[in-house]
């Protein structure tokens, strides 16, 4: 069962073990800058993290919607991404401070009656959205996502990006950091298996606010799991 504490307005659900673990997630995307001494264990740990994610200060959080079917897909379709939602985390406040919906142009397939019962998007709304490398490239250009951590509730989003970049021959817009927040979260709070958005949020005390499935709602809440550990593990620290 877990345990019930207060930072600010944010309730946090802990387990015995949680503390410690949230303080290794923010020893690891912390800037040495914060009273490590250069020459300990985790500012070695820190400068090698550095030269994967070259800038700490944020997080961008992504939850993609994709082309997606009741049954199997039509011949010669392939599911796409039709949205990226994205949310900045400013790791040194601790706190959500931008977020955005990119809708994506699919080209080999076409949004489904399902797609469009489970996202709300409809084809015409994404027949005015960005081409997919055009997309890729606003992530790189506005958010330098290349340079900085990102993050997804599991790894389907990761894997989709790469399936979409190498089929389309379109540079990654990340670079190499990765962080699965479902699992993260899972071993945080000391649970026997990963769970669902959903679940993570009742597990907090939070309430899904927006349209469940939609990139940028989801993305929103994400982040703020994300911003809870955080937090947590400031103040164990």
């Amino acid at each position: 069962m877990l345990n019930a504490t207060c930072i600010g307005s944010l309730q946090l659900y802990t387990s015995p073990f949680s503390s410690v673990m949230a303080t290794q997630l923010v020893a690891c995307i912390t800037p040495p800058s914060e009273g490590v001494s250069a020459n300990s264990p985790l500012s070695l740990s820190l400068s090698m993290g550095k030269r994967m994610a070259g800038k700490l200060d944020q997080i961008i959080v992504i939850d993609v919607e994709s082309t997606c079917w009741e049954d199997r897909p039509p011949e010669n379709d392939a599911s796409e991404i039709i949205e990226i939602g994205l949310c900045v985390v400013d790791v040194h406040k601790r706190e959500r401070i931008a977020q955005e919906s990119l809708l994506v142009q699919p080209t080999r397939s076409r949004v489904s009656p399902f797609c469009t019962q489970l996202t709300t998007l409809t084809q015409a709304q994404v027949e005015q959205g960005l081409l997919f490398a055009e997309a890729c490239q606003s992530l790189q250009q506005r958010y330098r996502t290349r340079q900085r951590t990102w993050a997804s509730y599991g790894d389907y989003d990761r894997r989709q990006f790469e399936r979409q970049c190498q089929r389309d021959a379109v540079a990654s817009p990340f670079g190499p950091t990765h962080l699965n927040i479902k699992n993260l979260f899972a071993l945080v709070y000391q649970l026997e298996s990963e769970v669902s958005l959903a679940k993570a949020l009742a597990l907090c005390g939070q309430r899904f606010v927006g349209t469940p499935h939609r990139g940028v709602d989801d993305a929103w809440h994400v982040a703020g799991l994300l911003v809870q550990l955080l937090r947590c593990g400031r103040q164990s620290g």
